[in-house]
């Protein structure tokens, strides 16, 4: 007896709309935290959204293999690290202006008007964006993928493709380097 091809047509298209709803509920749940890691990594905030979209874009055309892998976390987060090792290589990128210290400060003036925490706030995003900067990129990566994106020491490493000794060797260069770092030490009143 032939198997009835209405019931494998519905099958099929059952299945594929359990993945839609499976992947649009992720990218609803990641979105914020993938933005806002691209921009902890160097992204300026338009940037970081479409890195965050092209990565997105790409676990959506890959989507079996993302559900299925051990540690979709990790997955995504290497893509991530993907679209944006790909958009620095671009000319585009490596021709852009940095950030110039009038629209940082046409912002800073903005948030003044609005009131004081709202310029504490973004004084303090501002120095963590440039303590930041000041580390070396492997050792960025590390930070931001284990302290603000939460990803464990095995996850990080997975994602960086290293060893989880290598993870926790970064972190204690990073984290010595970010405790001497005159932007956060203003923001702490603290002294070196």
């Amino acid at each position: 007896m032939d198997p009835d091809p209405t019931t494998d047509a519905a099958s099929l298209e059952h299945a594929e709309h359990a993945a839609y709803a499976e992947y649009a509920a992720y990218v609803e749940q990641s979105w914020p935290t993938l933005v806002r890691a691209a921009i902890f990594l160097g992204a300026r905030p338009h940037e970081a959204e479409d890195v965050a979209q092209t990565t997105l874009v790409r676990c959506f055309t890959g989507w079996a293999k993302v559900s299925a892998a051990d540690d979709r976390d990790a997955y995504v987060y290497r893509m991530l690290l993907n679209c944006l090792h790909d958009l620095r290589r671009t000319r585009w990128y490596r021709d852009r202006q940095h950030d110039d210290p009038q629209v940082l400060e046409r912002a800073t003036r903005a948030a003044g008007a609005r009131g004081t925490d709202e310029a504490e706030r973004i004084a303090i995003a501002d120095a963590v964006h440039r303590a930041l900067g000041s580390l070396s990129k492997p050792n960025r990566d590390v930070v931001v993928l284990r302290y603000f994106v939460q990803l464990s020491e095995r996850q990080t490493a997975a994602v960086l493709g290293v060893a989880p000794g290598t993870v926790k060797s970064r972190l204690s260069r990073a984290l010595a380097r970010l405790a001497g770092d005159d932007h956060l030490l203003d923001l702490s009143g603290g002294t070196k």
